[in-house]
Formats: C-alpha cells, sequence, structure tokens
C-alpha cells in the first residue's frame, strides 16, 4: 500500500480538470474544511482545475464563505449535483447565473446512488421523488434553463412506477476522519457523526478515482483499534493532517464536544431553553403529536426547537432521530445540526435513510415554507432562492405520520402567548399559504390517495391533509379567525370543510 502523507496544497494538486469529485459532511460536521480552503487557492493562483462536477448529498457550508462555498466560482465547476443549497449561496449564485449546470435530488437518494456506485450497480431505483420536482415529469431535478441533461428516469416494474437515479464515475473523493494510521486506516471518534464516508471511498476507489483523507493527526500504524476505523487504509491514497485547529472542528459552530460524539454524557438541564415567541409557540402545540415509543426525525429549521421543549418537559418516552446518524438523544439545531447530545447510536447516513426511506419513521417534524389549497409543500425553490431538498423528499414521503411546522406569515411576524391565548403582535409581509407553490417538494394529492396522516401547524392554527385538500382542524384561543386566518389566505375558496 503506498499511502502518501501531504500537505493539502500538494493534496489538492492532484485533482485534474474535468473531473467529478464528491465530498463528504453535513453541515460542518465531518467536511474537509482545509482540503476545500486548499482547492479554492489552488484555483485563485492558478484557475486550475477547471470544469468540475461536484456532487455532494448534505448541505455542506455555513451559509457564508466555510464549506463548499469555497468551491463557488465560475469556471471551477461546471456542474454541481447537490442535496441542500441552503448552506451553499456562492455556489447557489452560480446556478441562479446561469453559469453552471446544476441538479437537486434528494439526499437519501444521492447516499444510496454513491452506495450503489461503489458496488457497481447499474443506478438506484426508489420511489422517492415521484410527484415532486425531482420526477422528469416535473423538472427532473433541474434547477435552471442551462441544465439539459436528463439524469432522472421513470421506470416501471412490478406494475408500479418508480425513479432511477443515473450513476455516474467519481473520480476523486475529499474526506475527513479523526486519526489516520501510517497504512491510511482512519477513524472518527471525535467526530460528531461519520456520514457516508466509507460508501464515498469505496465509490471513489471502485471508480479507479483518489481519496483525499484530512485528519487531525496521523498516528503509527496497527495503532487503531479495527472496530474505529471507518475508512479502511486500502481505500485511501493520501492523508492530510490539518495544519490550523479552526480548519477542523466539530461543527461550524463547535470546536469540540465529546457529548456529541459519545464519549461523554452531558446533564441535559444544561441545554438551553427556546425563547418566547413563534418558535415556541409551535414547538409546543408540535410536542402534543409525539406519542410515547415513536421514533422521531426532527427536520432543519422551525422543528428544531422541539428537541429543546421536549427536554424542558423532561420527556424522554420517545426517541428523536436525525437523518445524518445519529439516534437518540437531543439533536442540535443552527450551525450543530445533525449532531446530537447524548446519541445512543450514530450510524452511517445512508443507513440511517435505508431505515426512513423503508417506513420506520413513526412521525417526522418539516419545515414548510409554501403551502397550497391541495396540501402540496415547497421548501425547496422559492422567492429567488434555492434552498434545495435536503432529506426532505426522503422523510416526508415515506415517514407514517407528517407534521409541518411553520408560521403563518413570515418577514416581520411577531406572536406571543398571553393568558388569554395566542397574541398576533405584527403579521408578517410575506404569505405562506399560496394559491399554488413554486415547486413541489412533497405531494399533498399522492399523500392523501395513500391515507398519510399529514397535519400543518403553525403559531395560531391546525390544518389537517384530507383527500379534498386542507382542512382547517383547529384554532388557537386569542386568535381571530377572520382576522387572523381567512384574511391571510389567498382570495377564494382555499380551505376544505
Amino acid at each position: 500500500m503506498d499511502v502518501k502523507i501531504m500537505t493539502a496544497r500538494d493534496a489538492v494538486d492532484l485533482i485534474p480538470s474535468q473531473c467529478t469529485l464528491l465530498t463528504e459532511g453535513f453541515v460542518g460536521a465531518c467536511f474537509a474544511e482545509e482540503l476545500a480552503m486548499a482547492l479554492e487557492q489552488r484555483f485563485l493562483e492558478t484557475k486550475l482545475p477547471r470544469n468540475l462536477t461536484l456532487v455532494y448529498a448534505a448541505g455542506q457550508g455555513d451559509a457564508g464563505d466555510r464549506g463548499l462555498n469555497h468551491l463557488g466560482h465560475a469556471g471551477l465547476l461546471r456542474r454541481v449535483i447537490g442535496g441542500h443549497w441552503n448552506l451553499v449561496p456562492k455556489i447557489q449564485a452560480l446556478a441562479m447565473a446561469e453559469e453552471i449546470e446544476a441538479y437537486n435530488l434528494p439526499q437519501g437518494v444521492i447516499t444510496h446512488l454513491t452506495r450503489d456506485i461503489a458496488a457497481g450497480k447499474p443506478g438506484t431505483l426508489t420511489s422517492v421523488g415521484l410527484g415532486t420536482f425531482v420526477d422528469p415529469r416535473q423538472e427532473g431535478g433541474r434547477l435552471n434553463r442551462r441544465t439539459k441533461k436528463d439524469i432522472v428516469e421513470v421506470l416501471e416494474t412490478g406494475g408500479r412506477e418508480f425513479l432511477f437515479y443515473h450513476p455516474f464515475s467519481v473520480d476523486v473523493a475529499l474526506l475527513r476522519g479523526t486519526y489516520g494510521d501510517e497504512l491510511g486506516n482512519v477513524s472518527m471518534e471525535k467526530e460528531g457523526l461519520t456520514a457516508s464516508m466509507l460508501a464515498a471511498a469505496q465509490a471513489a476507489k471502485n471508480s479507479g478515482g483518489l481519496v483525499l483523507v484530512q485528519v487531525e493527526k496521523i498516528v503509527a500504524a496497527n495503532s487503531l483499534a479495527p472496530r474505529s476505523v471507518q475508512i479502511p487504509g486500502i481505500l485511501v491514497d493520501v492523508l492530510v493532517p490539518v495544519a490550523v485547529k479552526e480548519n477542523h472542528m466539530q461543527t461550524y459552530r463547535t470546536g469540540y464536544n465529546p457529548a456529541f460524539s459519545g464519549e461523554i454524557r452531558a446533564p441535559l438541564q444544561s441545554l438551553p431553553q427556546l425563547a418566547p415567541g413563534v418558535r415556541r409557540i409551535i414547538a409546543q402545540r408540535a410536542l402534543k403529536e409525539l406519542t410515547p415509543g415513536a421514533v422521531v426525525n426532527l427536520g432543519i429549521g422551525m422543528p428544531e426547537g422541539i428537541a429543546a421543549l421536549a427536554n424542558e418537559a423532561g420527556r424522554n418516552d420517545f426517541t428523536l432521530t436525525v437523518e445524518a446518524g445519529p439516534i437518540g438523544g437531543i439533536p442540535q439545531g443552527g450551525l450543530d445540526f445533525g449532531c446530537a447530545v447524548n446519541p445512543q447510536a450514530i450510524i452511517d447516513m445512508a443507513s440511517q435513510f435505508d431505515f426512513y426511506q423503508g417506513g420506520g419513521l413513526d412521525i417526522a417534524f418539516l419545515g414548510m415554507a409554501q403551502v397550497d389549497r391541495d396540501g402540496n409543500v415547497n421548501v425547496s425553490k422559492f422567492s429567488g432562492k434555492i434552498p434545495g431538498c435536503g432529506g426532505f423528499i426522503d422523510i416526508s414521503q415515506n415517514a407514517r405520520k407528517v407534521v409541518f411546522c411553520g408560521s403563518f406569515t413570515a418577514n416581520g411576524l411577531e406572536a406571543k402567548t398571553t393568558a388569554k391565548g395566542v397574541n398576533i403582535i405584527r403579521e408578517g409581509s410575506i404569505r405562506k399559504f399560496v394559491p399554488r407553490v413554486e415547486q413541489i417538494t412533497f405531494n399533498g394529492k399522492l399523500a392523501a390517495e395513500r391515507g398519510q396522516d399529514v397535519l400543518y401547524i403553525t403559531e395560531r392554527a391546525v390544518f389537517r391533509l384530507t383527500k379534498a385538500g386542507l382542512k382547517l382542524e383547529e384554532v388557537y384561543p386569542g386568535i381571530d379567525h377572520k382576522r387572523d386566518i381567512l384574511a391571510q389566505l389567498p382570495p377564494g375558496t382555499f380551505l376544505t370543510g
């Protein structure tokens, strides 16, 4: 085995133009920041490499300058296939300016496709994405006019429709671990996640590509416990020990918290409480939907507050999970999203999505940016932005019960709880209930036909999905039905019943 130990700059000098680059990580967890910075520096200095195809599953960035935002340069990228785009505004800007080809595919599908590429399979066949913008009969996951090629097609087998996602070769994988030994074996004991590092390394190696791994430190050969090795040395070409500690933070908010990686258990009373306001009102109502014994997913954004509120209430009669891999514990929010305090287990992301897509979730709490009368939900593309779907489609299509959590209006909304109930102090200027969503990330009609249990919880009311559309099920005390609800809905008949 010829594993090389290099600086980040020397390692990225191995990346050729026009190759397919696969990166791993979740927000900032497990992302090879120093390698990404070195690749950006090389391009700015030499204009090389050029015209890369970038593939990533989970969002890898801080919505600013870190993560994949280092690669947001015209000429460096030619095509991007990504799961979540909201955290990479610099790449998002390239897509909106028609400077790159751009696709948005479900996060879980990308993790499974990576694994299928590693296994030499012809692609990934799944029901995930049917009836959404990923379906080629809608948009095929394409995000702009420049993007022409179909990489998803409809196939029928056994009398059922599925989507078939086309594979690709992985020329270079940028990965990360905690320690790397002199034989190339990589452990991840200090990481908050394992993401899909093994599948990504296997996909690159079996494609004839390079595997570059950023690690905290190089240790002696055979000094790592075999069960701690997440990326075997037979898959690794280059190890890069980090030169700057800040480029190997556990998340983009936390340098290192051993309670994320399961090395200690933190006292739960030390966790911060959820502040009063719209988020707390929604989380309080959503918490009532949690039943003892339920296996739960909490999405990014508004649903994050449910974990904090459950901890405040001392509720531990259900199991919270995150698509990144943690099972149990208290999922974190913001730039710590993806990690959990005191997890019971941390599995790889592809396996977590196996469980999700197979119907293992009893209930999922997800955000909502736009909702229409058919119960369609859009979180992926609206108001000139491309947040992307992330794991939203994988989760929402397959959970037994889905609770969409979001404010009734946005941009300026203020509300508080009083002795009389909820008081809307100031209305937001953007209405989230619209005549027609700009893009279908969740198909209400298909969900209703399947008999899926779907609720929409806001800070003033709760709606239920029926076969006839949205039905107003509950109005909170203190809310004026006409002023606070009907007047904020699109003109004409919006509700059923």
